[in-house]
């Protein structure tokens, strides 16, 4: 088999259906995620452990090829002569390959286009601090992040630096000066690229994702002198972030990094994209903002009454994710089956509804 044209195929199966992820695994189809919902290319035959094999060498430059093997899975980015760019994993199963690509949008869409509300982008706006986006894998938190960043470029000029791996997004430099960093390539690790930061005259940091205790300090460490820093993590509201940041420390760090986080966190944004009534996903979200209120929750351990704060405080501007989801019903935009698919706390849900 030629694998190049082949996987040019599926990449324009991956476009013209608007699909979200490309799936390449032995002895089944090509398979595209569409609005959510997987779909496997039933014209096209089950790849074979040499077809996934070659497709992945096409994808990978040699280095990268004998790092997969080393390292038994391997993030990476990929870009068709099309320009269409690709984030890639690719990993053993049973002793054979696979790998799944997720299309990342050649141009970055603002905070109307993707349906979230007006009120982040004053975290774009805001000279320091720390601002989280989570939610689950493949709901649009590089998406939302990297909107907030072009606000940035386009209304500022900032020295902004991202590390992430793989790079995404591409930037185009319009009022900001902006480095991308590719962990791998361009820095051995999130942490020490971020403590780098700190000596290249830097205003905003991008961290693609926290992954260990080191990062996180380093990040909150950037907040607390003058930075502006983003970041994600794979969690599902507010109150479990914080507790996720602050397990993550030895126990005799864990009173200094809530005391720093009290004062350093902007806000936290929770995102879930929903399946439309119509066709494709639309977010349904939760914003917690930070204030005296919040940071004093944090620094006397009563994290677990921050959902209540959200609930209270709409008129600052905090949302709540159950009011957003009760909102997409009464708009007609999503079911009620969806909406408590995606519910943290079904009975809240219940009174809205």
């Amino acid at each position: 088999m030629e694998y190049l044209p082949q996987l040019k195929k599926y990449i324009n199966v991956v476009v013209h259906e608007d699909a979200s992820d490309l799936h390449l695994s032995v002895g089944a189809h090509p398979t595209v995620r569409v609005s959510g919902t997987l779909a496997p290319m039933l014209k096209e035959p089950p790849l074979s452990e040499e077809d996934v094999a070659g497709l992945i060498k096409t994808l990978l430059t040699d280095e990268q090829y004998q790092r997969l093997w080393k390292e038994m899975e391997l993030d990476f980015a990929y870009e068709t002569d099309d320009k269409y760019r690709f984030r890639g994993n690719a990993f053993f199963h049973r002793g054979v390959l696979g790998v799944a690509l997720r299309l990342i949008p050649k141009t970055i869409r603002t905070l109307a286009e993707l349906n979230l509300p007006d009120v982040l982008a004053t975290f774009a706006r805001k000279s320091q601090g720390f601002f989280l986006v989570v939610g689950p894998v493949g709901h649009g938190k590089t998406t939302t992040l990297a909107s907030l960043v072009e606000i940035i470029n386009t209304e500022r000029m900032e020295h902004i630096v991202t590390i992430e791996d793989p790079i995404e997004y591409l930037y185009e430099p319009k009022q900001s000066l902006i480095n991308q960093r590719e962990v791998g390539s361009d820095t051995g690790g999130f942490a020490g690229a971020l403590y780098a930061a700190f000596r290249q005259d830097v205003d905003v940091i991008l961290v693609g994702e926290m992954r260990d205790p080191e990062t996180m300090s380093a990040a909150v460490s950037a907040a607390e002198t003058g930075h502006l820093v983003f970041s994600t993590l794979h969690t599902n509201d507010a109150a479990q972030t914080i507790d996720r940041i602050i397990d993550s420390f030895p126990a005799t760090q864990q009173d200094q990094i809530r005391l720093q986080l009290s004062g350093s966190l902007a806000g936290i944004f929770s995102q879930r994209l929903v399946p439309r009534i119509t066709g494709g996903r639309i977010p349904a979200y939760e914003l917690l903002i930070n204030n005296k209120a919040v940071a004093n929750l944090i620094r006397e351990r009563r994290t677990h009454e921050i959902n209540t704060v959200i609930e209270t405080s709409s008129t600052e501007g905090m949302i709540n994710m159950d009011h957003s989801l009760a909102e997409l019903v009464s708009r007609g935009e999503i079911t009620v089956e969806s909406a408590y698919q995606h519910s943290l706390n079904p009975s809240m849900l219940q009174k809205l509804l």
